[in-house]
């Protein structure tokens, strides 16, 4: 049967090869027992006169040309496994596509029949589409690896897209599973190149998170086309969050909802007060030179500092970090004296730098100073509410198959005091 060959000659492509139909199996004549006879003869599609490949902005309509044959069925799919959905008029002699054809991309089209005295016909073709001017690239992140469970996606564009059904229609083709335990989620429009993905409560600990695309060859809008996409594949950790109360000057460190270890801190004194909220581990640097001209603070400035840190694990990608202060030891736990990063004694750095990997949560609580922004400046996504974060979606919520366990939410706004 293989694939259709277009003819030059015509525009409506007509299946030439005739085949004698074939009766129904055991002699018995009932038509639902029969061997489907091949329809070649009887069924056409239109396609191109001028062109090897088909249109994909055009849509794909099967004919019957005989008298008393009728359309009972047309499944058409590309290699991807992707239905093309269509209608079939009332009298069964025409189908026509609804939904869009992929660019660049095989079909294979299942074409099921019935004569006039109710016998099965069947015809199964396959055309090529032209491949596409325009390519709407996606690369995932972050890289693969094993991550804390604050971890969002995301997913950057090569061309911008705006409106709601072009922006609907590229978050429909972008799947985000996590397995064993499902994790509800939703991705979030940050500009019209950007989106992120996260869950509505952390990921589930130990998991493996798989993202995929099938935008490739997915008309988007005005002649782009998506492109193929590396999937990519995560796996998370334990549920690690750091507290850090401002008021106190205590951070609480915990693993999987139980409080491991309550470490005595600095953080912002007033004028560089550190940001409150969601942050998330970006980055470790056993040492670092901290120059205070990189945040603003001119040379020679009574506020101006020049220092080799040891054990730093960066939260922001303007430079808050949570480190190493030993010249600040006799004021952690008790005042707040650094000019925004969290500091800690030389061995409780060490300690917190061995326990933190990137995707963990690091927060504060109580401080003076404003509230971690969302995007720009690392990752600030929990910051916005879940009813916030499903607004930057135009398509809601993923749907998941198992609901989160409710230990997994976020720490509560309760002030946390250092231990007995």
């Amino acid at each position: 049967m293989g694939h259709i060959h277009l003819r030059r000659t015509t525009i409506a492509l007509v299946i030439a090869t005739a085949a004698a139909p074939l009766t129904a199996c055991g002699g018995g004549g009932d038509p639902l027992a029969a061997t489907p006879y091949d329809a070649t003869s009887q069924v056409s599609y239109t396609g191109s006169a001028a062109k090897k490949a088909v249109d994909p902005k055009k849509p794909l309509e099967i004919t019957v040309k005989d008298d008393g044959v009728r359309i009972t069925d047309v499944i058409a799919t590309d290699a991807a496994g992707r239905y093309v959905r269509g209608e079939l008029s009332a009298d069964g002699t025409h189908w026509r596509s609804t939904s869009a054809l992929a660019a660049g991309a095989h079909y294979t089209v299942r074409v099921s029949t019935e004569d006039s005295k109710g016998h099965p016909g069947r015809k199964v073709l396959g055309f090529d589409t032209a491949a596409p001017d325009k390519r709407l690239w996606v690369s995932f992140g972050p890289d693969t690896g094993t991550y804390g469970v604050g971890q969002p996606l995301t997913a950057e564009l090569s061309a911008p897209v705006q409106g709601h059904d072009a922006r609907a229609l590229v978050e429909s083709n972008l799947h985000v599973a996590s397995v064993p335990d499902a994790a509800e989620g939703a991705w979030y429009w940050v500009d019209d190149r950007t989106l992120h993905y996260r869950p509505r409560v952390y990921w589930p600990t130990h998991a493996r998170i798989d993202v995929t695309s099938t935008l490739d060859g997915v008309h988007v809008r005005n002649g782009l086309y998506g492109g193929p996409a590396k999937p990519l594949t995560l796996r998370t950790g334990d549920r690690v969050e750091a507290v850090t109360d401002a008021a106190t000057d205590y951070m609480t460190f915990m693993r999987n909802g139980r409080t491991v270890r309550t470490l005595p801190v600095t953080t912002g004194k007033p004028g560089f007060s550190t940001r409150n909220g969601f942050k998330v581990v970006l980055g470790q640097e056993s040492f670092v030179r901290m120059n205070s001209t990189t945040v603003g603070i001119a040379k020679g400035s009574h506020e101006a500092y020049d220092l080799d840190v040891h054990w730093a694990t960066r939260v922001t990608w303007s430079g808050e970090y949570v480190h190493a202060a030993p010249w600040s030891v006799a004021s952690q736990g008790r005042a707040n004296v650094s000019h925004g990063c969290t500091g800690m004694s030389m061995s409780n750095a060490k300690w917190f730098f061995d326990q933190v990997r990137r995707g963990d949560i690091v927060r504060v609580v109580h401080s003076l100073g404003a509230t971690m922004e969302p995007f720009g400046n690392g990752f600030g996504d929990w910051n916005l509410s879940w009813d916030q974060w499903k607004e930057g979606s135009a398509t809601g919520v993923q749907k998941a198959t198992h609901a989160p366990a409710p230990s997994q939410e976020p720490a509560t706004q309760a002030r946390l005091r250092p231990e007995a």
